[in-house]
């Protein structure tokens, strides 16, 4: 279903709860507030870039709705890095600097956060990566907020299931880019968990085949294997070699686009994350029936954390004023706010502040999520 027609078909009906669903339009005038946004849209990264363009998309409507930036409408300018730093750099550039765009969403992958973050720090534009923190650099950015989990909490997410399964033998696939962020992360964090890394295998972004890495990985008889990647491969590559052990697998990999590519694999994996559209927490329900209504799709994290990063910078230009600076901007976002994803907190030395306990841990069941009831307190 489209956009427009699901506006006409909500038209007169009652607004979902603390989302106007497009049901009431307020008015909106003058000069569009220019917004930009870089997502992996293609290539390696298209699995988080195509998800987040629709949570993107989606926001841009909902927030105009509501009447904008005090009655000003938004206008989200997406652009497609196709998942290289360069062009992410490149595509950044054009729109802080002949776009002029107020402040910068995304990009989808590490590498190129990384590469756009020198760019907007410098310049004091307003950031919201749809990254976790990763690399030491990104510490000393404090214009640059993110709305997925740093990698040290995705690695502790991790240890912490594995722990909860008795698993002292761990077995590691991990990509080239998102993979070894998390690697620097979790090598540390093992042996306070009791954990003995018995095989670690790394890959290349956008491999085609894991075979080799997987059978390395297989022969070293372990409890459980974590999966680190942006990638179905290595799903597929553990299911073709037989690999029977539990199968826990980092948050970059849990889109459906990512998970109707693993096809027959995408079968009995626990995945710490966030948002379970088959089964959202109470404060994430209207969000996921209107995605589904607009999209005719299950929303997963990406789509949400790209919602949350668009709500999120137009309610701190709401509270400077659309024409602030760059920097007053950037104040304003150092504040607690509640999320579809997660209840964030920019005022954090991570720049993000979600806590551990946010994480919900998932299992998926002939390529459909169930939510699990383990947790970790805060």
């Amino acid at each position: 279903m489209s956009v427009s027609s699901f506006i006409a078909r909500l038209a007169g009906a009652t607004a979902l709860v603390g989302l106007s669903a497009f049901a009431v339009q307020a008015q909106t005038s003058g000069e569009p507030v220019k917004i930009g946004a870089i997502v992996s849209a293609t290539g390696a990264g298209a699995g988080l870039g195509v998800p987040e363009r629709n949570g993107l998309l989606l926001a841009e409507k909902d927030i105009n709705a509501k009447g904008g930036i005090k009655g000003r409408p938004i206008k989200i300018i997406v652009e497609d890095d196709a998942s290289n730093p360069d062009t992410a750099l490149s595509k950044a550039n054009d729109l802080i600097f002949g776009q002029k765009v107020q402040a910068l969403l995304g990009p989808s992958l590490t590498a190129s956060t990384v590469a756009v973050g020198g760019v907007t720090q410098a310049n004091k534009i307003p950031q919201i990566a749809f990254t976790g923190i990763g690399p030491a650099v990104e510490r000393d950015r404090k214009c640059v907020a993110h709305v997925l989990p740093p990698q040290r909490l995705n690695a502790t997410a991790l240890l912490e299931y594995a722990k909860s399964i008795k698993a002292t033998k761990v077995g590691v696939l991990h990509d080239a880019g998102y993979g070894n962020v998390v690697m620097a992360e979790l090598k540390p964090l093992a042996d306070k968990y009791g954990v003995k890394l018995v095989a670690v295998e790394k890959f290349e972004i956008g491999a085609t085949d894991t075979t080799t890495q997987a059978a390395k990985v297989k022969a070293s008889q372990p409890d459980a294997v974590f999966i680190i990647a942006t990638s179905a491969t290595p799903f597929r590559n553990v299911k073709q070699i037989q690999i029977a052990q539990p199968v826990i697998a980092a948050i970059g990999s849990s889109s459906y686009e990512y998970v109707n590519a693993m096809g027959p694999a995408a079968d009995n994996i626990v995945i710490p994350e966030f948002v379970v559209g088959e089964d959202p927490l109470p404060h994430q329900k209207a969000f996921v029936e209107l995605y589904r209504q607009t999209y005719n799709s299950t929303p997963k994290n990406y789509e949400a954390a790209a919602w949350d990063a668009a709500h999120i910078i137009a309610a701190a230009l709401n509270k400077a004023g659309a024409d602030a600076t760059g920097e007053k901007l950037c104040e304003a976002m150092k504040a607690p706010y509640t999320g579809v994803l997660a209840n964030y907190n920019f005022s954090a030395d991570d720049m993000t502040g979600i806590p551990i306990s946010s994480f919900v841990f998932s299992k998926l069941v002939g390529g459909k999520y169930t939510r699990t009831p383990f947790r970790v307190a805060q």
